[in-house]
């Protein structure tokens, strides 16, 4: 298997192990309480950093739809995207609240395993032809789109997207927590 290929998948098992030791060691006050820098609880930002993984199943036939596309059409599509920020933003912070309350604690782990399987096993069966299929993207929707993205950049966005959110929970790092069993 090729790095990148390998560094995904680590970074993939690396998050998964992440939550469930947040999940399984965070008392519910704990989770409850506000996270560091945004508006969000523990265990809701902690559901916006699974729904980064969940983004990325949806993410990769759009990319692989578009990337067939004059690139013409693909930069008009993420301007018009772009464009949509303010509205997309205020989506983003109620869904990921929403969210939690059914993707809550005792699910959370659970819906990222399963989505992290799938798009390993997704990625997995890539060719670098494929992996190398990009189109535009609207920067002003993540801090970790670029102007343009790659099969291959997709799949890494969500452990970016998890680990910079890892960063504003306030909870016990991962690994200053006992192992999870």
């Amino acid at each position: 298997m090729d790095p990148v290929r390998e560094a995904c998948l680590a970074g993939y098992s690396r998050a998964l192990r992440e939550l469930i030791s947040w999940l399984e060691n965070a008392t519910s006050s704990e989770l409850q309480r506000k996270s560091n820098g945004t508006r969000w609880t523990n265990e809701e930002l902690l559901f916006h950093m699974v729904f980064g993984y969940m983004i990325v199943r949806s993410l990769l036939p759009l990319v692989r739809i578009m990337s067939r596309l004059p690139r013409s059409w693909g930069r008009r599509f993420a301007a018009g995207l772009n464009a949509a920020a303010g509205p997309f933003d205020v989506v983003n912070y109620w869904g990921s609240r929403m969210a939690a309350a059914v993707y809550n604690r005792r699910r959370m782990s659970r819906k990222l395993e399963k989505t992290i399987t799938a798009l390993a096993r997704r990625l997995e069966r890539e060719s670098p032809v494929t992996l190398a299929r990009s189109m535009p993207f609207p920067t002003r929707w993540d801090p970790f789109f670029t102007a343009d993205m790659t099969l291959a950049d997709v799949y890494s966005y969500a452990t970016l997207h998890f680990d910079f959110h890892a960063k504003q929970l306030s909870l016990r790092p991962p690994d200053s927590l006992p192992e999870s069993s």
